[in-house]
Parts: structure tokens; sequence; C-alpha cells
């Protein structure tokens, strides 16, 4: 009896077919069941694929992912990776790399950025399933022409407030990842980066001292919503939605909530790209998105590169665009009539992702995103030069320490 019920671990009841377990972050629209019920059925009986869904936060999911992986628990294949995790989970040698004929197929037509997420040292270690990236929101009918840079927009929504106007400018300003990628966003477009282009040290610099500028004039306008030290995202689309905002930085979720949600503002709701730091220098918006790796320890690793690259395929990844509202890693997918009809402002999320940058690359990660968000916040206490300078103390530290962050 105990033989034979573990010949059967791993397997369809009554069959040899393996099935294959993918880990992701919970999908409410569907999309992702039907990818893995697709594939499942391509496979012509080869796999079944068991679509598994991490806890809702980013921080659980990556929890359990770290310590079934530390555990080496055989029972994980496809493994949904936030696009800060493939250096980390990479450097513990808890996926695989992708090489030969599966590389291919993984990099072929893909968007350059998100491919840059999941990369290590050279080599490729996840395929991006999906990517996104931020916008600029405006009412139409307070700014009828959408500002260019970052002190247009602020000049825009001091005029506004000074005439009694709905004036905010929505953005995360928490304490959490989202103050991260605010503050990664402006230091890229302002020419520099959190890291030297090896990942081994702060770089910072000038540029930083620019971006932490920006952030404390932006807290400290009446452009300011009193809420910002609490907002993320869903806050600030609410914000928006409820009328007091005139301006909102955010993902392209909140495009259909205003439809459903507020019919006659979103008659006056549009789109444009992020604003610049510097007129002359396009803005780099902070991608994110989801990568698909395949664990070090799965017993049917080629199967699940197989699995992998199936529910990423071009039919997938428009019905998660379609259905679940993630934009794609595929560069034909925004010339497909489907996608450029639901997305009217696909032309801007392309541009905004091939100008794209990403948060740092480093297995050290956790610790970096930390000091930044912490030193931050609140945006209205930011000093620059103080400020940076405690950064880069604080991200030597992380980059000299060892091991997996818990």
């Amino acid at each position: 009896m105990l033989a034979s019920a573990l010949a059967a671990c791993g397997s369809d009841e009554g069959s040899d077919r393996p099935i294959l377990n993918w880990y992701n972050f919970p999908d409410d629209s569907g999309a992702l069941q039907k990818a893995a019920d697709r594939c499942s059925q391509a496979s012509g009986g080869r796999y079944t694929i068991s679509y598994n869904k991490l806890p809702r936060a980013a921080d659980g999911q990556r929890q359990q992912l770290v310590r079934r992986l530390a555990a080496e628990d055989d029972s994980l294949d496809i493994l949904g990776l936030d696009v800060t995790w493939a250096a980390e989970f990479a450097e513990a040698r808890w996926i695989r790399e992708w090489t030969g004929a599966a590389k291919q197929q993984a990099v072929e037509g893909t968007l350059r950025v998100p491919l840059q997420t999941s990369t290590w040292k050279g080599k490729l270690y996840a395929v991006p399933y999906n990517t996104n990236t931020q916008l600029l929101w405006y009412r139409k009918d307070l700014v009828p022409t959408p500002p260019r840079t970052w002190a247009e927009m602020l000049d825009m929504a001091g005029a506004l407030a000074r005439q009694g106007k709905p004036h905010f400018v929505e953005i995360q300003g928490a304490q959490y990842e989202g103050l991260t990628v605010w503050f990664n966003t402006l230091i890229n477009s302002a020419g520099g980066s959190i890291l030297n282009a090896s990942a081994t040290e702060p770089s910072l610099g000038a540029p930083a001292a620019r971006a932490a500028g920006i952030m404390r004039d932006l807290a400290k306008s009446p452009a300011a919503d009193p809420s910002l030290p609490n907002q993320m995202e869903d806050q600030n689309r609410l914000a928006m939605e409820s009328g007091v905002a005139a301006f909102e930085l955010n993902y392209p979720f909140v495009y259909p909530s205003m439809k459903a949600n507020n019919p006659a503002l979103f008659k006056n709701f549009r789109w444009a790209p992020y604003p610049r730091v510097d007129a002359n220098r396009p803005a780099r918006p902070t991608i994110g998105g989801i990568d698909l790796a395949v664990s070090a320890y799965s017993r049917h690793p080629d199967l699940a590169f197989e699995a992998a690259l199936c529910l990423r395929n071009r039919e997938n990844q428009l019905t998660a665009a379609l259905e679940g509202g993630l934009p794609p890693t595929l560069r034909a997918l925004y010339d497909e009539p489907a996608f450029m009809k639901e997305y009217p402002f696909s032309r801007e999320v392309l541009a905004a992702l091939e100008s794209a940058s990403v948060r740092p690359l480093t297995p050290a990660y956790q610790n970096v995103s930390i000091a930044v968000s912490h030193t931050l916040s609140p945006p209205s206490g930011i000093t620059p030069e103080s400020s940076v300078d405690t950064i880069r103390e604080q991200i030597d530290d992380a980059l000299r320490s060892e091991g997996v962050i818990p």
C-alpha cells in the first residue's frame, strides 16, 4: 500500500502522467487557470499543470517559496517570481538556468527590459510572463495639456489649488516597495542608478539627490495628498476616483476601475507618458511583473521548461492582458488589434517599457529596498543630501552581508 501511494505521488490518479505544480500570485480573473488548462491539454497527456495560488502579498509569496526551496521541496516545479527575486534565487541555486532551445524560445520576441529582470551574471534564470509600468493619468477637464516634467506638473497642481479646484498628485508614499519604485524611477530618469553596473556597490550621487529632492518638493507642496505617507496604489486609485486629484502616477489597472466606478469622471480620464526629470531626457519608469522559473528540485525539469514556455505563449499572454489586465512581454502583442482595443494606451505602455528601468539586480535586493523605503519615509521628512548618504551607508552594509534574507 505504501509503495502504491508513493508511486501515485506527483501523478494523476490512476495514471503515470506527471503533475507539474505551478506556484504563482492569486489571479481572480481566471486567466492563469485557463493557461494551465490549455497547456495541460496541449501536452497531449504528457503532463498536467496544477495552478497553486501563493499569498496575495508579495512578502508572503516570497516567504513561502523561500522556506520550501530552502527545504529542497521537490513538489515545486514552476515558480512565479516577482521581478526582483531572480538574482537572489539564482545565487541560492534554487532555480535552474535556461539554456539551449528553451532559452532561445524564451528570448525570441520578448521585450528587452523585462528580460533584464530574469538575468543574473549574464545567465537567464527565468522567462518573463507579464510586465507592468506606470503612466501619468490626469483629468482633461482640469488639465487640457498634460505636463512633460515633474516641475511642470507641480506648477500645474499649484495653479489648480489657487483656483480652488482638485489638484492633488496621487503617488505611492507609504513605507513599502512602492516608495522604492518611485525613487528608482526618478533616479534612473535623472541619469543615475541605485547600484553600479556590476551591482557591487551603491552608485547614487547627484541623480539620487535630485530624485530625493523631487519627492520632498511634492510632499511639501499643495500637490501632496494629506494621506501621501500612507498611500499605496489602491489608495491612489480611490482618491482619483473620488474627484479630489488632478494627476495620478499608477498602473493601467486604474483605467477599467475608473470606467466602472465613476463613469462621469471617466469621460475626462486621460493618460500620458510618465513625467520627466529633465525636459531633454525621457523618463525611465520602473517595471513590475512576474517571471517564470523552474525549481532546482523539480522532478520533471524538462517538462517544466516546456510548460513554462507554453504558459507565457502568445495566446496565454493575450488572455492575461485582456482578462487579467497584465501587460504582455511579447513585443508582437502590442500590434494585436484585440489588445489595442482593450488598451487604448498600449502605445504609451510600449514606449514606457522600451525606455524603462529595472530595480537593482542583486541577491540583497530586499535589504536594498528596505534601506530606501525606510530612509525616505515620510517623503516630507527627506533632506536630500543626508538622506542619500544614509541610503548609501545602509546599502553598502546590505551588499556586504551574506546569506538569504529571512
